[in-house]
């Protein structure tokens, strides 16, 4: 029997994400796995295989260290989906920062093989 991803398997990696469990993470991502992060040179940085996609994901949680996650909206249709989550951290002054973003995925039956990542930063939380 096929295994597809699903909506509840999904939530399972943003869980595993939440907690920064990299051998977690791991489990859910295909041999020929893509990590396309939200920030870096391109804009976003390409993470390509297994070792890479690993080093990424350490990147990533590494600059996001100190946020507190929260889950957004997600869903899964055949061999894609989506997922909406965000950020908010404190500044050096004090001041409290959201990031909002979406990540898009390829899946490979119940495994992620593309994990496409968008973020958007908003400032000061107390300013309209």
């Amino acid at each position: 029997m096929d295994m597809a991803m699903t909506v509840e398997r999904l939530a399972e990696f943003g869980a595993a994400w939440r907690d920064r469990d990299l051998d977690r993470l791991m489990e859910f991502m295909a041999d020929d796995c893509v990590f396309r992060s939200s920030v870096g040179p391109e804009p976003g940085a390409t993470f390509r295989g297994r070792a890479e996609v690993r080093r990424g994901f350490e990147l990533m949680l590494a600059y996001d260290a100190g946020s507190e996650s929260h889950d957004g909206v997600a869903f899964v249709v055949g061999d894609r989906g989506a997922a909406q989550w965000s950020y908010t951290h404190a500044d050096a002054y004090g001041r409290t920062h959201r990031v909002d973003g979406c990540d898009l995925y390829e899946f490979d039956g119940d495994l992620i093989r593309v994990k496409d990542a968008y973020r958007r930063v908003h400032g000061d939380l107390g300013q309209t």
